[in-house]
């Protein structure tokens, strides 16, 4: 994943060297360093599937960090994108969590259609 990419349609830069057990940090543009979640690449089978843990820096959570997996298949002519996020605490942070993928994805496929992203929401 390059971060310069990863920027242009999540407004973060997804530092990390991807390899199964390194660390990984969704890190400001603002060139301040700081991450605002952070984990660990647990499983990479480019381009097939990525999964990793998610967390805020320093958060202890009872059952562990939150984990994402993406997966792409190959649908028709086109290619099928899904993003599973699993151990979340409560309906709370689904909701929360839900809307940002939302707009991430969204802006996603905006940006590889048209290799231009959404403008950020006020």
């Amino acid at each position: 994943m390059d971060p310069e990419a990863t920027a242009a349609y999540w407004f973060h830069h997804n530092v990390s060297d991807w390899q199964p057990g390194s660390p990984w940090a969704h890190r400001r543009l603002d060139e301040s360093g700081i991450d605002d979640v952070v984990g660990t690449v647990i499983e990479t089978d480019a381009p097939r599937r990525l999964v990793l843990t998610w967390a805020s820096p320093g958060e202890e959570r009872p059952h562990g960090p939150s984990r994402v997996t993406f997966e792409l298949k190959p649908y028709g002519d086109t290619v099928q994108l899904t993003v599973t996020h699993v151990n979340l605490r409560d309906e709370q942070e689904l909701r929360q969590i839900s809307g940002g993928w939302s707009f991430v994805l969204s802006n996603l496929k905006t940006y590889a259609e048209t290799g231009k992203a959404l403008s950020i929401p006020a």
